[in-house]
């Protein structure tokens, strides 16, 4: 076609572009894709173009895969410009077709640019969108585009906490918001309010309160019980939360928050130590509800629930326990008005279930709690925001005492945190209610020890089938160690110990040889891990603040490349998964066989899987 427009123009026009509050840098290239389904994008004069990837492109048809190229001609012939981003012969063929083009309209468009983790997510939102906005989340910016687009309805759910904190002063201006009411998102928000809410219910939470002196502070937390949990008020990621174990850090982090020049209290929360954190997505309709999965922890409570890992259907709790944990969860998101999706965090203590905290949006499990079952939760969500209801969507459900919940596939899906320990040099890997994590890794099978193994693998943390175990744990985790140390020693590791923890495992008739700690002599533990005579390190220090050999020890080990460990929970699921990895090897399927059931998970059930 004689009005068909080189790459090099379209790059030159898109340059001139008016998205509004869009703004292009002269260094970004717009020819960019989100995948076989196109990405359009529109210029000032209302002509559109069809804009595919490099390099995408070469991987759809290195893979020769007709149903993608089929895809592309037939988009290829549906718009009046085409911007052809190709030059190799391989793709020559496919250029040349891209030319001959009829003019035809199109009903939708959007337009994305590529390099970051936001614009990866961007990308899956863009296949289905009219237009996606790079624009910050304040009250402003949002409401200059809704002003801009003039939309039905917004949904506040799926952006995590930020659009939540927007939803009152949106609705104040006359935004319609839909799915679950600014209000209930206020009620669930609110400490004190939500608190009657679960003393209505009679639902147990642990004790709390706030202070905005230091003095103050230390009454309170005397009355809650030492330790606790202190964090400030309004804040995401657990950012700046502290575990206080003595009346004097608790006052210190206050005076030091008054400092800052805050005026919001601080809240104190009772710490349950020894509890197993449960995470729980629900999806509610305003009249019924069904439980999206139910994950346990195996970090105990006070890692925070990003930086823990987790497994579904859970392995350890009791039928008792998961009945209370269902009927909290409907009675919950009734009493909130739940529409749409909603997360529980649980914390059970010597089979007590207390509620952590509620948020009535989506969180950061149900891409995986949508993998593990097959369920893609937030379409589910989206569709009950716009009025349909969960008893009309055919849902694959059990259900338990009344309770309605999505069906678990009979294997064991284990999400891992990512962790950029690596790419910091001299950081500390000690975990705590402060979220480090920057990604997630699941792993399969029917075996949760080998599920485990795989999540690890997956997250860069390769667990060994032979050699040297180090251990050094607290005096709080010494009464539960002997039952760890006879696993890894029937598993055929030798184990070497700071004098502590190897009289520990002595007394219990359990072989270890003591080393010495760094300023205890030559050659000491930090020396073994450099020399390459430890295979895996597993050390739980006492609090935030650890003596100086434990942190040279983490960092001599992450240095290395060598495993590390700071929590008993997950060491003890490392011995099963290297059991299962030894006793069962590792098989890879594919997560759309699975669930098809074309072929089996990996592994097989073994002793306490």
């Amino acid at each position: 076609m004689s009005d068909s427009l080189t790459s090099a123009q379209v790059v030159e026009s898109t340059k001139r572009l008016n998205y509004g509050t869009w703004r292009f840098q002269k260094s970004w290239n717009p020819l960019h894709v989100v995948d076989a389904e196109g990405c359009y994008f529109i210029d000032a004069a209302g002509k559109r173009y069809l804009d595919f990837s490099s390099q995408l492109m070469c991987v759809n048809l290195g893979h020769k895969n007709p149903a993608v190229i089929k895809s592309i001609e037939e988009q290829a012939r549906a718009l009046p410009y085409i911007a052809p981003s190709y030059a190799s012969d391989a793709r020559a063929k496919l250029s040349n077709l891209l030319l001959e083009v009829l003019p035809k309209g199109l009903e939708k468009f959007f337009f994305t640019t590529s390099g970051t983790d936001a614009n990866e997510a961007a990308f899956k939102i863009a296949r289905t969108s009219d237009r996606l906005y790079f624009e910050p989340l304040t009250l402003e910016d949002v409401l200059a585009i809704v002003e801009k687009e003039k939309p039905q309805g917004v949904i506040v759910q799926f952006g995590g906490q930020t659009p939540l904190n927007l939803a009152m002063e949106l609705k104040r201006n006359g935004v319609p918001i839909i799915g679950t009411t600014p209000e209930s998102i206020d009620l669930a928000e609110d400490r004190r309010r939500f608190g009657r809410v679960l003393d209505e219910q009679k639902i147990p939470q642990p004790r709390n309160g706030t202070a905005l002196i230091p003095e103050e502070a230390a009454r309170l937390a005397a009355e809650i019980g030492l330790p606790v949990l202190v964090r400030p008020s309004y804040v995401l990621g657990g950012r700046a939360m502290v575990i206080a174990y003595d009346a004097n850090t608790v006052q210190e982090y206050v005076a030091q928050a008054a400092l800052m020049g805050s005026a919001k209290p601080v809240l104190i929360d009772q710490f349950l130590e020894e509890a197993t954190e449960v995470d729980v997505d629900a999806l509610a309709d305003g009249t019924d509800v069904v439980i999206g999965g139910i994950m346990e922890h195996i970090e105990e409570a006070g890692v925070h629930s990003g930086d823990s890992s987790c497994v579904l259907p859970p392995v350890s709790l009791s039928p008792a326990v998961l009945e209370t944990i269902r009927d909290y969860t409907k009675r919950l998101a009734l009493a909130l008005k739940v529409v749409g999706l909603m997360n529980v965090q649980y914390a059970i203590q010597r089979d007590t279930v207390y509620v952590l905290e509620v948020n009535p949006r989506a969180s950061r499990t149900v891409p995986y709690v949508s993998k593990a079952t097959g369920v893609q939760l937030a379409k589910v969500a989206a569709r009950i925001m716009v009025g349909k209801k969960l008893k009309d969507m055919k849902l694959p459900l059990v259900h338990h005492g009344g309770v309605a919940e999505i069906a678990v596939h009979d294997f064991y899906s284990v999400k891992s945190p990512v962790f950029p320990f690596n790419k910091f040099r001299g950081v500390d890997t000690i975990l705590g209610p402060e979220m480090r994590s920057t990604g997630e890794v699941m792993g399969i099978s029917t075996s949760y020890g080998q599920a485990f193994a795989k999540a690890q693998l997956a997250a860069g943390q390769r667990l060994p089938r032979k050699g040297t175990v180090f251990l050094s744990v607290n005096d709080r985790d010494k009464r539960h160690l002997v039952s760890l140390g006879k696993e890894l020693g029937s598993l055929g590791f030798k184990l070497v110990a700071t004098r502590g923890t190897a009289a520990a495992l002595l007394g219990a008739g359990i072989e270890a040889e003591a080393v010495f700690k760094v300023n205890e002599g030559r050659p000491n533990i930090v020396d073994l891990v450099k020399t390459g005579k430890i295979d895996l390190v597993i050390n739980t220090p006492l609090g935030r603040e650890s003596f100086y050999d434990e942190k040279s020890i983490r960092r001599a080990a992450i240095r290395y490349n060598i495993p590390c460990i700071t929590t008993l929970a997950a060491a003890n699921a490392a011995a099963r998964g290297i059991r299962a990895m030894l006793e069962q090897g590792t098989e890879v399927s594919a997560l759309q066989d699975l669930h098809r059931g074309e072929v089996p998970a990996s592994g097989s059930a073994v002793s306490g899987d």
